[in-house]
C-alpha cells in the first residue's frame, strides 16, 4: 500500500476530540514527482459509501490501532477534505487527543492503492484513481507545513479553512 505523507500543525481539537481539515491539496507535487488530480478519490468515496464504510483513521499505519472515524471524506475546490473524530474513552483515542493538543502530532498520512495514474509534464506521476484505505494521524511526516483546524476554531472562523499541503508519498512495502 502506498502513504500520502501530509505536514501540518492541529490547532487544538475541540473538548469532544473532532477535527478537520485537508488530507490532500489537488495538483500539489510530492517529493516523489507525484500529484493527485482533482476527482482522483471520487470513485473510492463512492465505493465507501455504497459499502457503507469509511476510510479508517490509524494510528501511524497501525491495523491494530484505530482512534478514531472519519465523520466526513470529501473531495472540493481544493482537494480531499477531512473530518474526525477522536475516541477519547479508549486510551489511544485519549493518547492522540492529547498529543494533538500539545501539538505533538503535527501530520497526516494517507494509505491508499493507485488504481489510475498517467505521466504528465517533466515526468511528473498524475494520480487519477486512488483507493483510499485509511487515513493515519502521525508525529512525523515528510514534507511542507501546513494548518487543519479544529471544528471548535472552525466556527470560530467561519468558512476559512486553511490547507495542509501535500508533501510526500512512500510505499509500505519499501521500495
Amino acid at each position: 500500500m502506498d502513504h500520502l505523507d501530509l505536514s501540518l500543525r492541529f490547532d487544538a481539537p475541540n473538548d469532544a476530540g473532532e477535527f478537520s481539515g485537508y488530507a490532500v491539496i489537488w495538483d500539489e507535487r510530492n517529493g516523489h514527482n507525484e500529484i493527485v488530480q482533482r476527482g482522483a478519490f471520487r470513485k473510492s468515496l463512492l465505493e465507501h459509501r455504497a459499502a457503507g464504510t469509511k476510510p479508517v483513521m490509524l494510528w501511524s499505519h497501525d491495523p491494530s490501532a484505530i482512534i478514531g472515524v472519519w465523520t466526513e471524506t470529501r473531495e472540493d475546490d481544493k482537494g480531499l477534505y477531512v473530518c474526525g473524530q477522536l475516541v477519547i474513552s479508549t486510551p489511544r483515542g485519549r493518547e492522540a487527543y492529547d498529543l494533538l493538543k500539545a501539538g505533538a502530532l503535527n501530520g497526516l498520512s494517507i494509505g491508499f492503492r493507485a488504481r489510475g495514474d498517467k505521466r504528465g509534464a517533466n515526468g511528473v506521476r498524475v494520480l487519477t484513481d486512488i483507493d483510499v484505505r485509511e487515513i493515519s494521524l502521525v508525529g512525523m511526516p515528510r514534507g511542507a507545513l501546513a494548518s487543519p483546524q479544529s471544528e471548535q476554531s472552525a466556527a470560530l472562523q467561519g468558512a476559512q479553512r486553511p490547507s495542509l499541503k501535500h508533501a510526500g508519498r512512500r510505499n509500505a512495502l519499501s521500495r
